[in-house]
């Protein structure tokens, strides 16, 4: 008897930490989302069967989470609007892990829209990815202390609906193969506007994760202070406009870190995020780049890279 119920409460701390993405807000309108397994409200994010976490890099689950429906309605945006993703543990108080990355990917569904889109196809491109700050601090932090991840959708996106994926990606246990748990959550989106831009590459979800990858297998407590290598592909040539201050038509080749940080404006308040290089031109359709901002906010572009 005694031993049953030691097993119980023993169990208890875990399920509290899981939770779900309770809400999002777009350009200061607020859309809530359904308690797993719920379907009361009308709402654009893609409600989920359970709380808990998707377990396994290749877990058909990893595109939107556990058991993921098609949502009700697609939520309007623009290109450059900020997104706010509010996520909450399952009696809607704050998130309680607080250890691991934070990724935004999106897709495009297609001419059909997102009200009949398959996830399971979707192709992915990721804009944006948060992780291991200067003060020791994950990104994930943020969501325990209840302030929402925001995340702002390229300035040049192509006008259609997307699938907007965020992946809260939890460490706590990742030091064991199969430990890391996946929390993903997708949101329709209806953008407008009169922009172009397209991704110059996507990827699958399963796909672009494997489980010995170093960023899902990795102990981030025997050396809390390294570097952290991010999952996935990097960050689409369309996101971003953190380093703003290469001009236009610039050839950057085999350029020290001294001399980049000199030609950037500073980071230090936007540490362990990955951008590419959308202020060089509107669509990026000519080169490839790929700008890496490491944990201390030290931000390198890798040699013999040109913008033509």
């Amino acid at each position: 008897m005694h031993v049953v119920l030691f097993s119980i409460l023993a169990v208890v701390p875990v399920v509290s930490g899981h939770g779900f993405l309770s809400s999002v807000t777009i350009d200061g309108k607020t859309y809530k989302g359904n308690t797993p397994g719920s379907s009361s409200i009308s709402s654009p994010i893609r409600m989920v069967s359970d709380i808990g976490p998707v377990k396994g890099a290749t877990n058909p689950d990893i595109t939107c989470g556990l058991s993921a429906q098609k949502a009700a309605i697609v939520a309007d945006a623009q290109p450059g609007s900020t997104v706010s993703l509010m996520w909450r543990n399952p009696t809607r108080g704050n998130w309680i892990h607080d250890v691991g990355p934070l990724m935004t990917y999106l897709a495009s569904c297609g001419s059909a829209g997102c009200a009949s889109f398959n996830h399971s196809s979707a192709r992915w491109f990721k804009i944006q990815e948060s992780g291991l700050r200067s003060d020791g601090t994950w990104a994930m932090h943020d969501l325990y202390v209840g302030e929402p991840a925001k995340v702002a959708l390229p300035s040049n996106l192509a006008a259609g609906e997307y699938l907007l994926r965020h992946e809260l990606l939890a460490l706590h246990a990742a030091q064991t193969l199969g430990g890391a748990e996946f929390y993903p959550a997708c949101v329709q989106l209806r953008v407008g506007g009169t922009k172009s831009g397209k991704p110059a590459a996507t990827v699958a979800l399963p796909g672009a994760y494997s489980d010995t990858d170093k960023g899902i297998l990795v102990d981030v407590y025997t050396d809390p202070g390294a570097s952290y290598e991010f999952p996935g592909p990097a960050v689409s040539n369309l996101a971003g406009k953190t380093v703003a201050l290469v001009a236009s038509n610039a050839t950057v080749t085999n350029s020290t870190e001294a001399e980049v940080a000199d030609a950037t404006t500073s980071t230090s308040n936007s540490t362990s995020t990955s951008v590419s290089a959308a202020f060089a031109t509107e669509t990026m359709g000519r080169g490839e780049y790929e700008f890496l901002i490491f944990p201390r906010g030290v931000s390198r572009i890798m040699p013999s890279l040109q913008f033509a």
